[in-house]
């Protein structure tokens, strides 16, 4: 049974993946509606399925209350009539509940829940559900390739025609490591086209899409997105931007407050977007070690295989770079801070994080050497030469230029938060250990990844001797309030420790 109720805007965004409305507690009772009830409204021709809530004060007796992204999907007016139903549950739930058994999927059964995701036929709470079934049993590898397939083909395709196309991708986890940010202009000024699309930040301070955001604007429409790339030979934008593999950016939204990422979940996520984007050549940089998303070797290897082998049904060249990670690359934590590190890199000033170069360089090279471009056992020299030339900043330029940016944004002139704090050393000593989920979570207090300013420079790294009363952490955030917090979760999450050397 349908029923009309008048149009209320609430100016509130929810900043899930639910399209939520609310109706007043005795209009709900009276029509049958009960909190997390699927609705279908329909509007001047046109309809959407929303998750009902209930209030008691806030609407009016006949009215529905829109949040701000039903509003604005609808482009709805105040006091117009809407028309609601309440609809069945879709059967991708079926599936959900069967995966959570521990039970194996069919690729009809894959597809119907991605495609549901991707049309907001599931509520934010059965989306969880469904990532957090890839903890009860892991995804055979048909499962994953159906995955893959599914996310791919229910967004937006590229494809390059003859030029070949490449791309590299870190699988997160590890503090500073922005290596994306060299290897892409080094490899594309080499000649291949590498239109890097990357995520932000699920459980670290800083993606790649946070940290280039610094330097210049990454959202873009496919066409937009076309015409960067037929320039530049590349592109360094976020993929939320796009309709490439919509329902990954939704797992995303409700992944983020958890931190939950389970591996298969994380290799879908990845390869879907490159087979999305026609990517032949890939290489996937995976740091592994204690305080990162991958604890081991070994899970390290499992990973290794099931990228390589779902790749491969794709027609993807995969390569795998295993690093074991005892601390983050480079020096700054934090969006703004992670940019200056490579600015100092591309344009190779003095106080460069020499760890971050030598590691984006190894990346660029197994890149080139995969996709045919010098030999085996060349590349490394061939990146070298790029970056020292002066050719990987001069491409990194035209990428920055092309996408609204300022091309001539030097290193040492990134703003930085106006409110700091240096942290001392307690004693004389040498760095013995550096907790990098003590990083993230000291670094996220001060207001990273949303406040580009927040974050953390290490003045001082694995190794390295240090005497009592010298800096060894300095804290930036956008206001006193934050550091204060920063301050206290210090106490809490020893990111240091020294001992004698």
């Amino acid at each position: 049974m349908a029923f009309v109720v008048k149009v209320r805007h609430i100016d509130i965004n929810t900043g899930g993946s639910s399209r939520i409305v609310v109706l007043r507690g005795r209009d709900a009772e009276a029509f049958g509606i009960n909190p997390g009830d699927r609705l279908q409204v329909n509007y001047q021709g046109t309809s959407h399925i929303v998750v009902a809530d209930v209030t008691h004060q806030s609407i009016q007796h006949g009215e529905i209350g829109l949040f701000d992204e039903v509003w604005k999907l609808l482009k709805a007016k105040d006091g117009e009539p809407l028309l609601i139903e309440v609809v069945s549950r879709p059967p991708s739930i079926a599936a959900i509940n069967k995966k959570l058994l521990g039970q194996p999927l069919r690729e009809e059964e894959i597809t119907s829940i991605i495609r549901d995701i991707v049309d907001h036929q599931l509520s934010a709470v059965e989306t969880t559900y469904f990532v957090a079934s890839g903890y009860v049993r892991p995804y055979r590898l048909p499962e994953l390739k159906w995955m893959v397939k599914a996310m791919a083909t229910t967004g937006d395709m590229f494809s390059w025609g003859r030029r070949k196309a490449a791309d590299k991708h870190s699988v997160g986890g590890l503090a500073g490591n922005r290596t994306t940010m060299i290897a892409i202009p080094i490899v594309a000024a080499a000649g291949l086209i590498i239109p890097k699309t990357s995520s932000r930040a699920i459980t670290s301070p800083a993606g790649t899409a946070d940290t280039m955001e610094v330097l210049a604007p990454v959202s873009f429409t496919a066409a937009e997105v076309r015409r960067i790339v037929a320039k530049t030979g590349a592109c360094l934008i976020w993929g939320g931007g796009l309709s490439i593999a919509p329902a990954d950016d939704l797992i995303i939204q409700v992944s983020r407050p958890l931190s939950l990422e389970p591996y298969d979940k994380m290799i879908v996520s990845i390869l879907a977007k490159k087979v999305a984007m026609g990517i032949q050549y890939l290489v996937i940089d995976m740091p592994y070690g204690r305080y990162t998303k991958i604890p081991d070797l070994a899970t390290a290897k499992m990973i290794r295989k099931k990228f390589i082998a779902v790749g491969h049904s794709f027609g993807m060249k995969v390569r795998v770079r295993f690093d074991q990670a005892d601390q983050p690359v480079g020096k700054g934590v934090g969006p703004a801070l992670e940019a200056r590190d490579v600015l100092r890199v591309l344009q190779q000033k003095d106080k460069r994080p020499q760890d971050l170069e030598d590691k984006a360089l190894e990346l660029a090279g197994e890149l080139l050497e995969l996709a045919g471009v010098t030999r085996s056992g060349t590349g490394h020299q061939q990146a070298e030469r790029i970056l020292r030339s002066g050719r990987a900043w001069k491409k990194m330029q035209a990428i920055i230029a092309a996408q609204g940016g300022n091309p001539d944004m030097d290193a040492n002139a990134v703003a930085l938060g106006s409110s700091t704090f240096r942290l001392l050393a307690p004693t004389s000593g040498v760095v013995k250990a550096i907790n990098n989920r003590a990083i993230d979570e000291v670094a996220r207090t001060l207001g990273a990844p949303d406040h580009k300013l927040a974050g953390i420079y290490l003045h001082r790294k694995l190794g390295q001797t240090v005497r009592r009363g010298q800096k060894i952490l300095t804290l930036y955030s956008f206001n006193p309030d934050r550091i204060a917090l920063a301050r206290k979760a210090l106490r809490l999450n020893q990111i240091m420790t020294i001992g004698r050397g």
